[in-house]
């Protein structure tokens, strides 16, 4: 007993099986959990935690700490030691069966999972080792073969299986056939061989697709492979009930075709005005059910994350070629289920198969959010009000994250404007930068660090609501384009251009006071200070837009280009279930504003030169068109691509630094305002049995997950108990 408990435990303990397998690890033939005053986690703790940590598990408990615990809930003391009942495990401990007319035997069966020994009562050391069970990643399967190991032989008899199969409410409500071939073929033909773990499992896995296709020989009375929709509706809420949402179950008599509607569907067949349900629709319906997730999985992976998106049956039947487990016929009745809840419209969405999916351990998750209210209940409820309280909702986002995106990149911005606006020709002497490195070290030199960041103040008050504005417009005509989730390439081209367009209206007075605050370190004489009021003084109302035409030359293709290859790109880096991470999205701005910038450099010089004052010497341009013939005349081709490897290295990761926080900012603080969500920023998961885990103090360990693990061999094993007695008249 000298030695550390976890050290003998956790390397085998996530392949516990059976009940001697169990007692083997945890040592009780000899000295019974004798060791347990020794920390669990004394040299081990880091590599458990780890290992529980990447399957989303529990940390084992310290047996020192379930001590008072159970001494607390056991009621029951034999030759000097404490014990839990039934009653103190399920009922008290655990909170389950509370009700004053709780089915005794239900209570029985679930307390046998833990009593190791079969005696009817549970000793501490069968509570530490239970507890460890709870925490193993097949817990469901173990608890649920505790349960079936009726005498603690390791293995499962016919009769132990038969014992406790009866006891459960479908076998109540449809019986079923012991004596059958499928229970010969697992038990032997004189049901005399017992059956392991393993064999277990599958074992519990096919006997309730066996209790489905006996159920429906009974109700086949012509023995032609059909039974009416009324049997069919009997058999699923009393056969396959776990496998039914409130809407599948509501529905069942209208997906047959014995709906109000009297339209014959394919899969059934009239008979003197009764609509009769065949077999391979039956069966195709009760696979559909087990599959769900799958079907969600194939839906994610069409969709790229895009969870508003409605696809057709035609593209889903596309997507699932290369899925062998779904048919055609599950497809069609997927589709048909989907159509019950908005007929006359034959698409499927996210929404859809969340009405359908039986699972209960489902959820989609979110990055962790500050802010998560949802502001109207549906898109139905959805008015000018909400909408324009969205575009402000979004407008203030991307102020903040086109204030982030500005200020990372300014010293590049800096060194690319005055790149620019260096000319040959027609200035007598030697030009200033040899290139952009050499541009950057002068003005560290002969400026210091701060002159990188000549003009910033009006680069944000500037560049926050010029990014804002974009952003909004962008989502805003984003939103007007997409049907049903899908919007078209020309949506998102003139969407973008219009997001460009709006921008220039407000930014171009701020961004010619920037220019000229950035060029000023070259120009101004010494004691004399050029600041914004002096070039705002200068320019006057009117020649604060002087460029705007190269302006909108610049921002309407860029942002044209830039939106498009953004989204994408992001569908590009997205994740199998369609999830954007924060790197993801970083990448995938990056990479947009690569061809954008670059393509439209050309307008970006012209626009710098007309907005930048001449000094003496130098060519003075009257337009747009009279920069570009003068450029070409005096300085060539080449002038045109002044500053673009600057440009490029400005623009891309500015807006990889916009459109992260942008995004980003979207998931924490989120707000539903019935409009479409961001691409990528949800992800479909399995919720684990930690999201149903109890808060219950006196819950620890494993026992955090007893409550959950009890309910999940309900739902997903279809192993309901009687919770009530049986009235007797």
């Amino acid at each position: 007993s000298g030695t550390n408990f976890m050290e003998t435990v956790t390397p085998s303990y996530d392949n516990l099986l059976t009940s001697q397998r169990r007692r083997d690890l945890l040592g009780t033939k000899n000295d019974p959990f004798g060791s347990f005053s020794i920390p669990l986690f004394r040299r081990a703790d880091c590599n458990v935690e780890s290992a529980l940590a990447t399957r989303q598990a529990i940390p084992r408990a310290n047996p020192d700490h379930l001590r008072p615990i159970f001494d607390q809930y056991a009621s029951k003391e034999r030759e000097g030691k404490k014990f839990m009942t039934s009653e103190d495990f399920i009922r008290r401990y655990l909170g389950l069966y509370t009700e004053d007319n709780y089915n005794k035997e239900s209570v029985k069966i679930l307390a046998s999972a833990a009593d190791t020994t079969k005696d009817g009562d549970i000793s501490f050391e069968e509570f530490c080792a239970f507890e460890a069970i709870l925490c193993s990643p097949d817990a469901l399967y173990l608890t649920a073969f505790e349960i079936f190991d009726k005498n603690s032989s390791d293995s499962i008899t016919c009769d132990e299986f038969e014992q406790i199969i009866r006891h459960t409410q479908p076998l109540h409500d449809m019986p079923f056939d012991f004596d059958s071939d499928f229970i010969r073929r697992y038990f032997g033909k004189d049901k005399k061989r017992s059956i392991g773990y393993h064999a277990f499992c599958q074992l519990l896995h096919d006997f309730y697709e066996e209790q489905g296709v006996q159920a429906f020989k009974r109700y086949d009375n012509g023995g032609d492979g059909s039974i009416s929709s009324l049997d069919f509706q009997k058999i699923m809420t009393t056969v396959k009930g776990h496998l039914l949402t409130s809407f599948v179950r509501h529905n069942l008599i209208a997906v047959s075709g014995g709906g109000a509607s009297g339209h014959k569907l394919p899969w059934s067949k009239l008979d003197k005005e009764r609509v009769f349900v065949t077999f391979p629709y039956y069966a195709a319906f009760n696979s559909l059910l087990g599959k769900m997730e799958l079907i969600k999985r194939v839906y994610v992976s069409l969709t790229r994350g895009n969870f508003d998106l409605e696809v057709t049956k035609e593209e889903f039947l596309q997507a699932t070629q290369s899925y062998a487990q779904i048919t055609p016929y599950e497809v069609e009745i997927l589709f048909h289920l989907s159509e019950l809840a908005h007929p006359g419209v034959k698409t499927l969405s996210l929404t859809d198969i969340e009405r359908i999916d039986p699972e209960r351990l489902k959820r989609t998750s979110h990055l962790n959010r500050i802010t998560n209210i949802k502001a109207v209940q549906s898109k139905d409820d959805r008015g000018v009000g909400t909408a324009v309280l969205e575009s402000a909702y979004r407008f203030a986002l991307g102020s903040i994250a086109g204030a982030c995106g500005a200020t990372a990149v300014y010293p590049i911005d800096l060194v690319k404007t005055r790149m620019q606006n260096q000319r040959g020709g027609s200035f007598v002497g030697e030009v200033m930068y040899k290139n952009s490195l050499d541009c950057f070290r002068k003005v560290v030199k002969f400026e210091g660090l701060l002159g990188l960041y000549r003009g910033l103040l009006p680069q944000i008050v500037g560049v926050a609501p010029e990014k804002a504005i974009k952003l909004t417009m962008n989502d805003f005509m984003r939103d007007k384009f997409t049907q049903g989730g899908h919007i078209p390439l020309y949506g998102e081209i003139i969407a973008g251009a219009c997001g460009g367009a709006s921008q220039v209206v407000f930014t171009n007075p701020l961004e010619i006071v920037k220019i000229r605050l950035q060029v000023a370190g070259e120009i101004q004489a010494p004691g004399h200070k050029i600041g914004v009021t002096s070039i705002i003084r200068e320019l006057g109302f009117l020649g604060l837009y002087k460029g705007a035409r190269a302006c909108f030359l610049r921002d309407v293709p860029f942002s044209a280009i830039y939106f498009p290859a953004y989204a994408h790109a992001k569908l590009a880096f997205a994740d199998d279930e369609g999830h954007n991470s924060p790197g993801s999205l970083f990448c995938a701005a990056f990479i947009a504003g690569v061809p954008a910038a670059g393509l439209v450099t050309p307008a970006d010089v012209i626009k710098t030169r007309l907005q930048v004052a001449a000094r003496a010497g130098q060519t003075t341009y009257s337009g747009v068109i009279d920069c570009a013939r003068k450029v070409y005349a005096e300085e060539g081709f080449k002038a045109f691509w002044k500053g673009t490897a600057a440009r490029v290295c400005r623009s891309s990761p500015q807006f990889g630094v916009t459109l992260l926080t942008y995004e980003v900012l979207q998931r924490l603080f989120y707000v539903d305002f019935g409009g479409t969500r961001p691409s990528g920023s949800e992800v479909s998961t399995h919720k684990t049995m930690l999201d149903e885990s109890s808060l219950n103090p006196d819950h620890i360990g494993g026992y955090r997950l007893a409550a959950a693990t009890f309910s999940g061999i309900e739902h997903k094993f279809g192993l309901f108990l009687p919770r009530f007695e049986v009235v007797k008249k």
